[in-house]
């Protein structure tokens, strides 16, 4: 009898099955900063400089409530830089030409491009009392331009943005700005900037935190 035909093999693909590259788990932004750089110092163990320090702040401007904490927890480790430091900050915030508003506007966006935790805490109350809107300070918090702010915010905004971004200002938003401010109060107003970009700069730096229980306002990598 004839040899009954062989069943066919199926055909091996020539193609391989690509295996799936295993999932990576995107890593989520910290909740808490690392710890501080420096400690932050009990009130009683205090050197008589820092001591000094201390209660020059609780004097001037800012008030006798203030805490160790934020950069002031910073300038004790340097009372001598933090005395000078401190006092250009109380001029900057209290004695300018600067209307309240603009200035705590423009600290809300140097916090926002610094990514200053505790800078964006401590002064979006300020902003508030001053007149600064919620909505506002929302948009300046996820990176946008707030378009229902008044003409002078969103002056004060696209300078800070041009300055920051190009380290110039362009004739067109220096003018701007000058309209509404005047010449004196404009040069003020950069001196605003300069600070709280110095502020923002210790608080990072030295991983300043937000008070226990509070959110960060921005992520951490």
């Amino acid at each position: 009898m004839p040899a009954k035909p062989s069943a066919k093999k199926p055909a091996k693909s020539a193609k391989r099955t690509a295996k799936r590259p295993a999932k990576v788990r995107a890593k989520q932004p910290a909740k808490k900063l690392a710890p501080p750089r420096v400690t932050v110092l009990a009130e009683d163990k205090l050197t008589p400089a820092q001591r000094s320090l201390l209660d020059s702040i609780r004097s001037g401007p800012r008030g006798g409530g203030i805490q160790i904490r934020g950069p002031f927890a910073v300038f004790l480790h340097a009372p001598s830089f933090g005395e000078l430091a401190q006092q250009l900050g109380g001029h900057c915030r209290y004695n300018t030409g600067v209307p309240p508003r603009l200035s705590e506007f423009a600290i809300l966006v140097t916090a926002k491009l610094w990514r200053a935790q505790y800078e964006w805490f401590a002064h979006v109350p300020q902003a508030e009392k001053a007149g600064v809107k919620t909505a506002t300070i929302q948009d300046l918090h996820k990176g946008r331009m707030p378009k229902s702010a008044p003409k002078d915010e969103r002056a004060i905004y696209d300078f800070i943005h041009e300055l920051y971004k190009t380290q110039r200002v362009s004739d067109k938003n220096f003018k701007r700005v000058e309209d509404i401010l005047g010449e004196a109060a404009t040069i003020e107003f950069v001196g605003i900037l300069g600070y709280y970009v110095l502020i923002s700069m210790i608080l990072n730096v030295f991983r300043m935190p937000v008070p226990e229980g509070q959110p960060l306002p921005f992520r951490e990598a």
